[in-house]
Parts: structure tokens; C-alpha cells; sequence
């Protein structure tokens, strides 16, 4: 049979705009892995790692009215956001290239022979070591970010580990320029092509995950999907590991007191977040505790006009925009449900933002209920309006893990009166990222970031942004009672690499 061609397709009108490869066969895969496992020597030498990263950062930029372009053809996310998504992605290339520079991700720590210790401690050297061929599954929703370039594949890269990408369906085009620029950019510092492998198709998804020569996924997608690929991960005959990010509901709790302060300001913030690329952000907030009387509702008129005002958008594809009016159709249906502003279909490839409320009381027990306690992709958000705090806690108490969980303060709250602390409590465990009068969408590339949660958020307690993120695709290793002829250069006494390091129980800078 025939390998099926990977097109790309225009999803604001349907159509198809020109093939672009076909679907990866089994050899194929292999090739691609083997071919990335063989150029794993090459990165081997940290200033050649950091040395690539810039280079791949500065021939994106330089390449980006192309690569916008494509994108948007695809995607129709806009230039704007496409163009803030690439400075995005190239940024956080130099930043793991000062972090592979740094060195301080090695964690080397270095323990002379101690006689007297209970039990005697012998001559011990630890530092961290690449795990191999990372498999990493390209986004829908992020191009760049999230994608060929985005914070799998360049903290895998700065790790010393080669990538081979399994690229979405829905910017196959885009995937393809940007490998080839991230090819040119590692040609520069002579590592194979090899290193960056792309493939098609959702059976050559399959056949990565399964390849005894992968070492490591990085996924980011649907929870059904994600979970496939995470028990096939497990499966294996050597099982590895599976850093997957799935679904996200990103509860949102506003407080009584901070919507008689701010309701305007809280129901257009509100608005511009669960409406922001078209609701097509893994952070979007999905569900909003809003109080009922009086404050709450200055708060729901607010945010039906914001919505109203709201342009329909279209989605990445028509299968997720089918999904969408279904979805929110199935849940405005429910008993109780009322549509303020009713998402759905716009025109023939557009989608029309909306939001829904619905007594909290309602998602307290087990229902048909919980259906709104799915994430639903696209431009609508849950209210659930309550009448005390218990109503806030029992709904709480129900829903599964999440990238983020934001607190709507008052003035006074906020400086620790009143509930808040005892609410912050309440949401930390619930998600890996909690915000204080702010919201979730924007997920800023810093050190202390941290993007993931609780399952089924994340199949890991790692991050996919920021520089931790090079935590995944790493082990660590031990040296005992090793020649120091024979030590790797970063465990030497003499520190020749000039490594942070912890020396006999002392941090050396």
C-alpha cells in the first residue's frame, strides 16, 4: 500500500493547499532514529550544544516573514501572535544555550573518602548524563512553541540529546521549514543532519514510541491521545519515561469581596483570557467560581458584554471545531445551564465565543453534571455561581489535576485577611502553577517557571518551560572509587571545565 500524502490544509476554508510529504513508514521511522542516535557524539561538547542552539535561534529569526507566513496559512492564528510565538521560541533557545554554557544542569557533586563516616563513605562523583533519542509530539495549537523548534525539542538538545519530532497534522508545512532550518543551523557546527528528525503520520507516532533506540517522549496534546502514547511508553519491553502534558480545566475562585471591588475589571480580564487565540491556550481558564448576588452578577453582566464583543475566530482544523459545537451544545443542554452568550458555530469555518453558568451546587455530586468538569477546547468557559465557600470547597475537591488555578482577590485579601491563605491552600495542590490576581494565559520562558501539574495534566512532576526543563531527558550517574585518569573532565578535582559544583559538601560557584 501506498504511504498516504501529508497535505496542508487551509482551516479557514477547508481546503487542501499542497502535498507536502507522505506518512512515515516503519523503515522510515527507523532510519530517522538510527540516524539520530548516531549524532549523539556530536553533541557531546557543551559549547558545540550552546554554540547550535544560538545559531538555530538566529536562522529562525532571520527566516521569520517565511516561517509566519507558513504558519499562519495553516493555523490562521495571525501574524501578530505568530511572529510574538517565534521571538518566543528563539529566546528560549539562547536561554538553554546560557544554561548549557552555565553548566550548573550537570549537578555535579564530588565526595573524598571519609573513614570515619557510619558506614565509611568512599571516593564518590555524581553528575547527570543524557538519556539518548528523545521522541518528541509536535502541538496543534503552538507552531513554534510547542512544536519542531519549541521547549521539548531545544531542552532535549541542550540535554545532549538528539530529537526526532512526529509532527502535527495541522502545520505539516511549517514543521518541515523549520527542521530544515534547525538542520542548516547544526551543519554550521558540524552535527549531522541526523540530529533533528522529522516524521508523518499517526502510525509513525506509534512506531517512535515503540523504537528500542528512543529513550524519552515529550508529548503535548488531548488527554485520549497523550494516554495512548504514555501506556505504550510503559508497555515497552524497557519501559521509558513519558513527560506528557493532556488537558486542563485552569479553575479560576473569585472571591465575593473582589468582585464588589473590581467586577468590571474581573469580568474583562476574564474575557481576554478565556478568548485569546481564539480559547485554543492549554491554560485557558475553563472553569470560573463567581458568587451569586449582587457583586456576581455586575461581574456576569461585564463579561457578557466583553464576550459579546468578541469576534468569531476559526479553530486549527475542522475536527476540533466539530468538536467544539458539540461540546458546548451537549453542555448547554444540561438542567440548570444557562447561556449568557451562547458558543458555537459562527459561520461555515469560524466558531463563535460564548460562556455558560450554572449553579456550583450542580457540580458538587456525580452527574451528568460532570461533563462541564471536561475541558472543552475552544472559546467558552464555565461559571459556576455559589453561595458559600462549602459549595466552593465540595466542587473543588472533585476535579483532577491542572496546569494552573488563579485566585480573584480583594485589596484586603490580598494583604492576608479574610480567606485568601486559606483558599491558596485549597488550589495549591490542585495544579502546578497558582496565580494571585492575575491570569493564566501566558506562560512566561524564566527560571523559576513551571508548566505541569497533577495528572492528568502531566504524566510527570516535570515542567516543559523554563530552564528545568532539561531535567527530563537526563540521569544521573555515580563514579566510585574511579581513577582520575579515567574520570569524565567534569568530575576531576581540578575542575577543568570551570563547572558549579558541590565539593565535599561545600557549593563552589
Amino acid at each position: 500500500m501506498a504511504a498516504a500524502p501529508v497535505w496542508s490544509v487551509d482551516p479557514r476554508t477547508g481546503k487542501q493547499r499542497e502535498q507536502v510529504a507522505v506518512e512515515a513508514t516503519p523503515q522510515e521511522v527507523d532510519q530517522a532514529v538510527h540516524a539520530a542516535h548516531a549524532a549523539r557524539t556530536a553533541l557531546a561538547d557543551r559549547g558545540v550544544r550552546a554554540a547550535f542552539l544560538r545559531s538555530a535561534a538566529e536562522l529562525l529569526a532571520a527566516a521569520e516573514e517565511h516561517l509566519v507566513e507558513a504558519a499562519d496559512a495553516e493555523t490562521a492564528l495571525g501574524p501578530v501572535r505568530l511572529t510574538g510565538e517565534l521571538a518566543r521560541t528563539c529566546y528560549q533557545l539562547r536561554a538553554f544555550a546560557d544554561i548549557v554554557d552555565e553548566g550548573a544542569f550537570l549537578d555535579v557533586v564530588i565526595d573524598h573518602p571519609d573513614t570515619k563516616a557510619t558506614p565509611p563513605v568512599p571516593d564518590l562523583r555524581r553528575y547527570k548524563i543524557p538519556l539518548g533519542v528523545v521522541a518528541v509530539y509536535s502541538a496543534s495549537n503552538f507552531p513554534f512553541a510547542f512544536s519542531v523548534p519549541g521547549g521539548d525539542t531545544a531542552s532535549a538538545l541542550a540535554a545532549g540529546c538528539p530529537v526526532v519530532v512526529k509532527a502535527h497534522p495541522d502545520h505539516p508545512a511549517t514543521s518541515e521549514l523549520v527542521a530544515a532550518t534547525i538542520r542548516r543551523a547544526a551543519a554550521r557546527h558540524g552535527i549531522p543532519e541526523g540530529v533533528l528528525g522529522l516524521v508523518h503520520g499517526f502510525e509513525a507516532g506509534i512506531e517512535l514510541v515503540r523504537h528500542p533506540l528512543v529513550a524519552a517522549a515529550g508529548f503535548t496534546g488531548s488527554v485520549r491521545g497523550g494516554r495512548a502514547l504514555f501506556d505504550a511508553a510503559a508497555a515497552r519491553p524497557v519501559p521509558i519515561p513519558f513527560h506528557g502534558e493532556l488537558g486542563s480545566l485552569n479553575p479560576v475562585v473569585i472571591t465575593e469581596a473582589a468582585a464588589a471591588e473590581r467586577a468590571d475589571t474581573i469580568g474583562t480580564g476574564l474575557a481576554g483570557s478565556m478568548t485569546l487565540g481564539v480559547g485554543q491556550f492549554c491554560v485557558k481558564p475553563g472553569l470560573v467560581f463567581a458568587p451569586r448576588g449582587e457583586a456576581g452578577d455586575a461581574l456576569v453582566k461585564t463579561l457578557t458584554a466583553a464576550v459579546s464583543d468578541t469576534e468569531a475566530g476559526v479553530l486549527l482544523d475542522h475536527r476540533m471545531r466539530d468538536n467544539f459545537v458539540a461540546g458546548v451544545a451537549a453542555r448547554a443542554g444540561l438542567p440548570d445551564v444557562d447561556a449568557p452568550v451562547t458558543p458555537g458555530a459562527g459561520s461555515d469555518h469560524t466558531v463563535a465565543p460564548g460562556f455558560l453558568t450554572v449553579p456550583a451546587a450542580r457540580l458538587a455530586e456525580d452527574g451528568p453534571h460532570d461533563l462541564l468538569l471536561e475541558e472543552c477546547f475552544g472559546p467558552v468557559t464555565v461559571v459556576a455561581r455559589y453561595g458559600s465557600p462549602d459549595e466552593v470547597t465540595a466542587v473543588l475537591s472533585r476535579l483532577p489535576g491542572n496546569l494552573s488555578a488563579t485566585l480573584q482577590l480583594s485589596e484586603g485579601e490580598a494583604a492576608g485577611e479574610g480567606r485568601g491563605a486559606e483558599l491558596l491552600a485549597e488550589l495549591t495542590p490542585l495544579a502546578g502553577r497558582v496565580l494571585v490576581n492575575g491570569w493564566p494565559t501566558g506562560v512566561a520562558v524564566a527560571p523559576a517557571q513551571h508548566h505541569g501539574g497533577p495528572y492528568p495534566a502531566t504524566t510527570s512532576t516535570s515542567t516543559s518551560v523554563g530552564g528545568t526543563a532539561i531535567e527530563r531527558w537526563l540521569r544521573p550517574v555515580a563514579y566510585q572509587t574511579t581513577p582520575e585518569a579515567l574520570l569524565p573532565p567534569e568530575l576531576r578535582d581540578g575542575n577543568p571545565l570551570g563547572l558549579p559544583r558541590r565539593y565535599n559538601g561545600r557549593l563552589e560557584n
